[in-house]
C-alpha cells in the first residue's frame, strides 16, 4: 500500500510536465493560426504599405516621396506608418491656388502699372486662395499627410480671412477710423501669420531644398509685409511674394510631372546631402 502511494506520488509530476508541456504546444498552434489566418496581408490589405527607404511610399502603383526624398508628392514630416488612400495627390492644386493667389497680390504690393489697391485679389483669395487650399488641405488628412494638410488648410484658412477684410459689408475697416490703429491691427495680424510659417520652415528645413526654399521666401515676405504696416513701404513684401510664388509654381509643376506615368521631363526638388 505504502509502495503503491509512494508511485502515485512520483508519477504526478511527470503527469503535470506532460500537461503544461501540451498546453504549451496547443497556445503556440494557435497563435500561429491566428497570425496566419486572421492578421491582415502587409500587401493586401486596403490600409497597409510597406515602405522601401525613408520617406518612399509605393501605393497603387505609384510612387510618393516624403521629406528625405527628391520628387513626388507635398512633403510629410511625419516618420510613421504611411497610409494609403484612393486619392490623388492634391499638391499641385493646392500650390497653383497658393501661388496664384499670391502672385496678384504681391505685383499689387509693388504697385505694378501704378496699381495701389489690392481690392480685385478679393475673388481671388476667397475662391483659389482660400477655398481650393482648404480643400487639397482636407484631401490631404486620408492621404495621412499631416503637413499638407496642415500647411494648406491653414494657408486657406489665411486668405480667406484675409479677403473678408476688404469686403465692405463685414465692417472690419470701418470699424478703424484713425489709419494708425489700422495698420497696426494688419501688423499684428501678419506676425501671427509670420510666425505660423516660421513652424512650417522648421518641419522641413534641411530635409528638401525647394520646400524650404518656399517657406523661407514666405517668411521674408511675411516679415516685410508686416514691417510695412509701420513703415509703409510694401515693396519688398510684394518682391519676396512674388519669388514665393514662382517656387510653388515649380514646386506644383514638379509634382504634376512626377504623377504622370510618361511625363516629358521632371523637375528635381532637390535633397540635402
Amino acid at each position: 500500500m505504502l509502495f503503491s502511494l509512494f508511485l502515485v506520488s512520483m508519477s504526478t509530476p511527470c503527469l503535470t510536465d506532460r500537461r503544461l508541456a501540451r498546453s504549451r504546444v496547443l497556445r503556440q498552434n494557435i497563435n500561429r493560426w491566428t497570425s496566419f489566418h486572421l492578421a491582415p496581408s502587409p500587401t493586401n490589405h486596403p490600409m497597409a504599405s510597406h515602405t522601401s527607404e525613408k520617406g518612399r511610399v509605393s501605393t497603387n502603383n505609384h510612387t510618393e516621396y516624403g521629406p528625405d526624398a527628391e520628387q513626388g508628392g507635398v512633403l510629410s514630416t511625419s516618420e510613421g506608418r504611411a497610409h494609403v488612400s484612393g486619392i490623388s495627390n492634391p499638391g499641385p492644386m493646392g500650390l497653383f491656388a497658393f501661388a496664384s493667389t499670391t502672385f496678384i497680390l504681391s505685383m499689387y504690393n509693388v504697385q505694378t502699372r501704378g496699381i495701389a489697391h489690392p481690392n480685385v485679389v478679393v475673388g481671388m483669395a476667397i475662391f483659389a486662395g482660400g477655398l481650393t487650399q482648404f480643400i487639397a488641405g482636407m484631401w490631404e488628412f486620408p492621404r495621412g499627410n499631416v503637413f499638407g494638410a496642415t500647411a494648406f488648410s491653414s494657408y486657406g484658412a489665411f486668405w480667406m480671412s484675409y479677403a473678408t477684410i476688404f469686403i465692405p459689408s463685414s465692417g472690419i475697416l470701418a470699424a478703424y477710423p484713425d489709419p494708425n490703429e489700422l495698420a497696426s491691427a494688419l501688423g499684428i495680424y501678419l506676425t501671427a501669420w509670420l510666425m505660423v510659417t516660421l513652424f512650417f520652415l522648421l518641419a522641413v528645413v534641411l530635409k528638401n531644398i525647394a520646400y524650404t526654399a518656399l517657406l523661407s521666401s514666405l517668411t521674408v515676405a511675411f516679415a516685410c509685409l508686416a514691417a510695412a504696416q509701420f513703415s509703409g513701404e510694401h515693396h519688398a513684401g510684394g518682391v519676396f511674394g512674388i519669388i514665393t510664388a514662382l517656387i510653388a509654381y515649380y514646386i506644383g509643376v514638379s509634382e504634376m510631372l512626377a504623377a504622370e506615368q510618361r511625363a516629358v521631363f521632371v523637375l528635381p526638388l532637390g535633397v540635402w546631402r
